[in-house]
């Protein structure tokens, strides 16, 4: 399976398999700066070179961790932040803004956080439904004017706002939620992708850690988990959900590889380009998740998933 891709609109290559580190500063329990530090070195020593981060993960705190373990070693990393998503003082949240003013600021913030001069890849988070796509767009291209940023992403975006961006400027990644249990991307964004020239990154490619089997009820996942609160992770959508992973075991047993890695190596066997950021803290399963480059899956591996895969999952994405 083919490793490396150029990302989008750049001269960036990029490994198909980067890491997200959301869960590293908040989100999905308790967590360890050091460990966190020591899964970011090991992974560019792996060969992982695209990082994926936001300014709201953690209310800034990611970005700092990220900043502190790259630092003497941007030159082998590609990162990628995010603005939109306002947080306060204490962590709460206070909306969503794309007003170009606002996109100047952080961007300003997270050069600051993270301690480099340009940002690879500056994703809109989400959008503000009071601005226009052209406007945001826009004001993230000015950016790249004054060589504070270097290309542009969007994220969670329907196929119209993302041709309406890109007419504006580049657009050269999209970051949408795609998994075994969360295809919507299928009917219609993959192609738009093609034909632009965007690389699309799949997010929580492991169905947020339940396509690896590990959560069998909510008893599994810790206080403060935010999966707690999402539709997907109560008891009864786990339980009609499990329905995945019982298709993902019985293709990972039949080649003596894990269900992650199975279901990773059908999220990047939809097409040579799509790439994916599975989240992890720790170094043994970030070697695991890389291990999917080595996963072959058939036809009939594809065709027993086509036929016994729920075509819906129980309970919306948020």
């Amino acid at each position: 399976m083919k490793k490396i891709t150029t990302l989008g609109h750049s001269t960036l290559d990029i490994n198909r398999i980067g890491l997200g580190c959301m869960g590293m500063s908040e989100f999905y329990g308790s967590f360890d700066e050091q460990e966190s530090v020591n899964t970011l070195h090991r992974a560019i020593d792996l060969g992982v070179n695209f990082f994926d981060t936001a300014d709201m993960y953690g209310s800034g705190a990611n970005e700092k961790l990220l900043g502190k373990a790259f630092k003497g070693r941007w030159d082998e990393v590609v990162l990628a932040t995010k603005f939109a998503v306002m947080r306060g003082p204490n962590g709460e949240f206070l909306g969503i803004s794309g007003k170009p003013e606002y996109i100047k600021k952080a961007c300003d913030a997270s050069l600051q956080r993270l301690g480099v001069e340009a940002i690879d890849l500056y994703y809109m988070h989400r959008q503000d439904s009071k601005v226009e796509i052209e406007e945001i767009v826009g004001a993230m291209a000015d950016l790249i004017k004054e060589g504070k940023v270097k290309y542009l992403g969007l994220s969670e975006v329907d196929p119209d706002t993302l041709r309406r961006a890109h007419a504006v400027h580049p657009i050269t990644a999209l970051q949408t939620e795609y998994s075994l249990w969360s295809r919507e991307p299928e009917e219609e964004i993959f192609d738009v992708c093609k034909e632009l020239g965007i690389t699309f990154v799949a997010y929580s490619p492991l169905g947020r850690g339940f396509l690896t089997g590990a959560i069998k009820s909510r008893a599994d996942l810790e206080q403060g988990d935010f999966r707690l609160n999402n539709p997907r992770f109560t008891e009864e959508a786990i339980e009609e959900n499990l329905k995945f992973v019982e298709v993902v075991d019985q293709i990972a047993k039949s080649k003596n590889v894990s269900k992650a890695q199975v279901a990773l190596a059908w999220v990047l066997s939809q097409n040579d380009e799509i790439t994916t950021i599975p989240g992890t803290r720790k170094v043994h399963r970030l070697k695991e998740n890389l291990g999917a480059f080595d996963v072959e899956l058939t036809e009939a591996d594809m065709d027993l998933i086509d036929k016994s895969v729920p075509s819906k999952t129980v309970g919306n994405r948020y």
